[in-house]
């Protein structure tokens, strides 16, 4: 007689816990951008996933956990965001230089704007927020100054504080616009400035190519 497969049945268990926390964590990541941490409570994070208090509360002990799992999936999505921009330039340079901007960009979309600039700092502390951006955004960011260093597009020096220099600079500079009343119109100011940084650590001369942002 053939046992059941109760393997399976764990198995199957586990997949619709893992598609729970992600409708957990869509859903959360949608209501925070939206609203902001303050505002959104977990009942409207549960309601808005379809799924119950207790479940929410037996997958996520607390708004704060919640939104600590968001807050690592939008890094997630900006180093997978900025590795696309970077992949479609003809060089490691260029690759560089359009990570950086793409970054700002992605600064003025509202949710990043509200979760990762605005609430993650209070929510979460600095010190787990810069831990988990150097795990994404700053790992994206590295491995970019490297490959540029590599290909001889950037005089000697420690690489390191390089890219910790420049990290920097992009955090504060999404704040910046982040705060700013009209972030569309502060962003080629802010651009331009970061691209005199970028030059300046990497001991080149200001390159303005590919030409202005769109």
């Amino acid at each position: 007689m053939i046992p059941p497969a109760r393997p399976t049945a764990r198995r199957t268990q586990a997949e619709r816990s893992d598609a729970t926390t992600a409708q957990l964590i869509t859903a959360a990541q949608r209501l925070f951008g939206r609203d902001g941490y303050a505002t959104t409570s977990i009942v409207a994070v549960a309601a808005d996933a379809g799924v119950t208090k207790g479940a929410a509360y037996h997958h996520f002990e607390g708004k704060a956990a919640l939104f600590h799992a968001v807050f690592v999936r939008e890094q997630e999505e900006i180093a997978a965001e900025l590795e696309r921009a970077a992949a479609e330039e003809p060089d490691a340079w260029s690759a560089l230089r359009r990570g950086c901007r793409r970054f700002l960009e992605h600064c003025l979309d509202p949710g990043f704007r509200r979760i990762v600039l605005l609430d993650a700092p209070a929510v979460l502390g600095w010190e787990t927020v810069r831990e988990i951006e150097y795990a994404h955004t700053l790992r994206v960011l590295t491995g970019g100054m490297r490959a540029a260093a590599a290909a001889g597009h950037i005089g000697e020096g420690d690489l390191d504080v390089r890219c910790q220099m420049m990290f920097g600079a992009l955090c504060e500079a999404g704040m910046l616009l982040a705060r700013s009343p009209d972030p569309a119109s502060a962003l080629t100011s802010v651009t331009a400035e970061a691209e005199r940084l970028l030059s300046a650590l990497a001991g080149r001369p200001l390159d303005r190519s590919p030409g202005p942002l769109p």
